[in-house]
């Protein structure tokens, strides 16, 4: 059986994203999530739904690095698909334990550390992917202030920012692992009406299956075998201004790898 791994699983997205792919019954899926009464929740609905018993409940608070390598040194077995899709929004400016502003720590040096800690256990897999789920909904960033510790914190213009990054690093990450098997896309998914949409002061029009459609698209259809570096819209290819500025792409990854 083949390994998923989904963060952020027990948003709303995240927990579609899970039983998408946990559909196929081919996949082992691994939820991650930090709040254990929630991740339990929602991995059981998505067994229940499902109808795959292989549903895998993972603690683990994504905003620290310690967390995350510790995490990655208890998979053994190959890993065939990683969607990094957590995200947060808080309202107002919050720092983890490592005293690092919270959506930096979480929706872009998650990303990160996840895709440079389940490298060894992706190259093992033929034909691995990795999904970032970024957004249409991006910009603002500034490579000189990334955790707003200059600029007035607004939770929009940091997650926007934050989507910005995730895009760029797309690039990089699909970069480093040419010619290993590894595909590493971006998309947007739909637009729901979620916790982190309610706090940036929006709603959303689409069921969570619809939010969920391309990502579980990126991570399983044959459509996409051997295409990477590419961001998606509703299953479309669509140019990413951020992903081609080549300078900024290489500054930002600098900066992730300082932390």
């Amino acid at each position: 059986m083949k390994i998923a791994i989904v963060t952020g699983a027990y948003g709303t997205i995240g927990k579609a994203i899970a039983n998408g792919i946990a559909k196929t019954l081919n996949y082992r899926v691994i939820m991650l999530g930090r709040d254990p009464v929630m991740l339990r929740n929602a991995a059981e609905d998505v067994r229940k739904q499902s109808g795959n018993t292989e549903i895998i409940e993972g603690l683990l608070d994504l905003s620290l690095k310690k967390n995350i390598e510790a995490f990655a040194e208890t998979i053994s077995e190959p890993v065939h698909i990683l969607v990094n899709n957590a995200s947060t929004t808080p309202r107002q400016r919050l720092e983890t334990e490592e005293g690092i502003e919270m959506q930096w720590a979480v929706n872009v040096l998650a990303y990160f550390r996840m895709i440079h800690a389940f490298t060894p256990h992706l190259a093992k897999a033929a034909g691995a992917r990795v999904v970032n789920v970024a957004s249409y909904w991006a910009g603002d960033l500034d490579l000189s202030d990334p955790e707003f510790k200059r600029r007035n914190y607004h939770n929009d213009t940091v997650y926007r920012q934050s989507k910005q990054a995730d895009r760029m690093l797309t690039r990089s990450f699909a970069e480093m692992h040419q010619g290993k098997n590894i595909s590493v896309n971006a998309c947007h998914p739909g637009d729901v009406n979620s916790k982190l949409s309610n706090n940036l002061g929006y709603g959303g029009h689409e069921t969570p299956e619809q939010g969920a459609d391309t990502p579980v698209w990126l991570a399983l259809s044959q459509e996409v075998d051997g295409i990477t570096e590419k961001y998606f819209e509703h299953r479309q290819k669509t140019d990413c201004r951020y992903m081609s500025d080549e300078a900024s792409v290489k500054k930002l990854f600098d900066i992730c790898s300082r932390y």
